[in-house]
């Protein structure tokens, strides 16, 4: 029976020093893929041949935690790219106005005529508009993203937010010789959102209509919440329909915008549970919104 016993113990302490063995030889494979895997900066991931359940799951972790910090690399030097490109961007949407003031300020000291100085204010009064356009677009811009919360407790009539911004965005459409062709439900579309926030989404679609339309617009609103603005615009094409909401992004036709109007529109969408979506056709933009 004694032989039993010690036959017994030798086999358990033979198993638990191959265990042991296959342990160490797991963890050695492990520090010497990751010493290779961050050398190199791969895709690559951890294997293992080891059997051994604790092991394998040790290696599944790692794993995870070398996609994850893939990832966040990935959108830090995105993100350092982007934010490179919004300098030089907004350097120059800034500029350019700037310049020209300084410009006809520099003229109007020279010339004495009255008629030329009322000309030189008039378009200094313009430039200066622009650049109080362009820094309240780039302030609320900066606002909605540093705002994480939004209170989401107002019971919002859809149909009535729409027609109070399409009656604010009447003077610019007749000034641009626009009759838009309107078909809001007569059901009513009730939601539990920000008030705020759905008035900014369509006052910021009419306006971007109201810039780079051909001249035609037409509203839809259907009775489950959707919201469709679609015009002519030959300026576009396909490829630049589905990057009008990155940020700033202008077309050639962009004058005195920064390209965050639309890029405002679907951050506050999405943050409400919505969506926007762009599409193009037979030189027609759609734009969608699903509230």
């Amino acid at each position: 029976m004694l032989y039993g016993l010690l036959a017994i113990v030798s086999v358990a302490l033979a198993l638990s020093l191959w265990k042991i063995h296959t342990i160490r030889q797991a963890a050695n494979d492990i520090g010497t893929q990751m010493k290779e895997i961050v050398k190199t900066d791969t895709n690559t991931v951890i294997t293992l041949d080891s059997h051994d359940r604790v092991m394998l799951d040790l290696a599944d972790c790692i794993n995870r935690e070398l996609r994850n910090v893939r990832e966040a690399y990935l959108r830090y030097h995105t993100g350092d790219r982007e934010v490179k490109e919004a300098v030089t961007n907004i350097s120059h949407d800034l500029r350019t106005p700037l310049t020209a003031i300084c410009g006809y300020l520099d003229l109007l000291h020279r010339t004495k005529d009255p008629e030329k100085q009322e000309e030189y204010l008039a378009i200094i009064e313009e430039r200066t508009e622009i650049m109080r356009q362009l820094t309240e677009e780039l302030f609320r811009y900066s606002v909605i993203l540093t705002n994480e919360s939004m209170p989401m407790d107002d019971d919002v009539l859809i149909n009535q937010v729409l027609e109070e911004s399409l009656a604010g965005a009447f003077p610019a459409f007749t000034a641009r010789g626009i009759e838009p062709e309107v078909d809001i439900t007569a059901v009513r579309v009730e939601r539990r959102t920000n008030r705020a926030a759905v008035a900014r989404i369509f006052n910021n679609l009419l306006n971007n209509a109201a810039k780079y339309s051909d001249g035609d617009l037409s509203i839809r609103l259907t009775e489950d919440g959707t919201v469709t603005f679609s015009n002519r615009a030959a300026s576009l094409n396909r490829e630049a329909a589905e990057h009008l909401f990155d940020r700033f992004y202008t077309t050639k036709a962009s004058r005195d915008s920064m390209g965050l109007g639309l890029s405002i529109a679907k951050a506050l969408a999405e943050r409400m549970g919505g969506s926007i979506t762009a599409g193009y056709a037979d030189g027609h933009l759609t734009l969608t919104v699903k509230l």
